[in-house]
């Protein structure tokens, strides 16, 4: 019975979506550097290949001895709804747990974390799975879990942190020996279901559920929970929480891409109406600044420095020379000169 159950369980995971990690880019935080890089590269754990979960047959990530932390990652290359993962771990083609050079590969896997995010900062992103529980007797060698969220990469991590004290069985240091890594998911977002063809059920959602189509996170411009209404005055973008530039007469920018439709008020540029930028302001930032003291930048309005002017030069914008001051420092300039000759 207990067998049974598990070949249902593996079967109803095979046949869900689609394997989004295969042949995609990839990084390992530190290759054993003794092995040539065929043998032991982060991208072996992507290849389709798991004939061979040994140090020797190329299909498998291993890391450096002796370290505190193991990191591994692939980029999906999108933001993408994620089903489930599977990992094949190196076992060195032996039975799984059988000691092998005074140390157990399986306790090497023990208490590692997988990551979902959309960045390589595993903290910005969401737990997905954390063993806290497994034993040298009751850990996988073929590990499952479900982890129904969306993003870009998914982070493998573990971790033998000085100060810490981790279970007795748990190896001395941390190792990422990964022989292959499966994400399955949908490879376009906005749809869900075994093979991925039923599009979500709301109209403007992005990220649905994989199996319920429930909706996960809007379309940028949207919210609400059918994603039925656009951003509010002022706001724009993935959830509403980006500002509206400075759009002429403050009117809403476009609700998704944050576009202001009339153009900017004074001081502002681009198509978002944000800051002028190189000393420039005014009407389309096209106007240079004067000579501000210390070089300052005028204000984006007026064009008025905030500090005063350059030594030469007054006026509202810094723009007009005062010729008594600059001939005054030019004699100036003059007598110090011939002093030294």
């Amino acid at each position: 019975m207990t067998i049974l159950c598990i070949f249902l369980g593996l079967l109803n995971f095979s046949t869900a979506n689609h394997n989004l990690a295969l042949n995609k880019p990839c990084y390992q935080q530190r290759r054993y550097k003794w092995l040539s890089k065929d043998l032991s590269e982060a991208g072996n754990a992507l290849d389709g290949l798991k004939s061979n979960l040994s140090v020797w047959g190329g299909q498998c990530v291993i890391s450096e001895n002796e370290m505190k932390t193991a990191v591994w990652y692939v980029d999906l290359q999108n933001i993408l709804s994620i089903h489930h993962i599977t990992i094949y771990y190196r076992t060195g083609n032996e039975p799984w747990g059988q000691l092998n050079q005074n140390e157990s590969f399986a306790s090497r896997f023990l208490g590692f974390s997988l990551y979902i995010s959309n960045t390589t900062d595993k903290s910005r992103g969401k737990l997905c799975f954390k063993d806290t529980t497994y034993t040298l007797h009751t850990i996988p060698a073929v590990f499952n879990t479900t982890c129904k969220e969306y993003g870009r990469f998914v982070i493998f991590y573990n971790e033998r942190l000085s100060g810490v004290t981790y279970p007795i069985e748990y190896s001395t240091y941390a190792f990422n020996e990964l022989c292959e890594v499966e994400v399955y998911g949908c490879p376009e977002y906005g749809y869900y279901g075994e093979d991925c063809s039923i599009p979500c059920r709301d109209p403007h959602c992005r990220y649905c559920h994989s199996e319920s189509g429930t909706c996960q996170r809007c379309e940028p411009g949207y919210y609400g929970s059918h994603c039925e209404l656009e951003c509010p005055d002022g706001k724009h973008g993935y959830g509403c929480l980006m500002d509206c530039g400075y759009c002429t007469d403050h009117k809403q920018c476009h609700h998704v891409n944050g576009t202001c439709l009339r153009g900017c008020t004074i001081g502002y540029i681009g198509d978002e109406c944000k800051s002028c930028e190189n000393r420039m302001f005014g009407h389309g930032c096209n106007i240079t600044c004067g000579h501000c003291l210390n070089q300052d930048y005028c204000h984006q309005d007026n064009g008025a420095c905030p500090s005063g002017c350059e030594l030469g030069y007054g006026g509202d914008l810094c723009k007009t020379q005062n010729v008594a001051v600059n001939k005054e420092h030019s004699r100036s300039t003059v007598s110090q000169d011939s002093q030294r000759i």
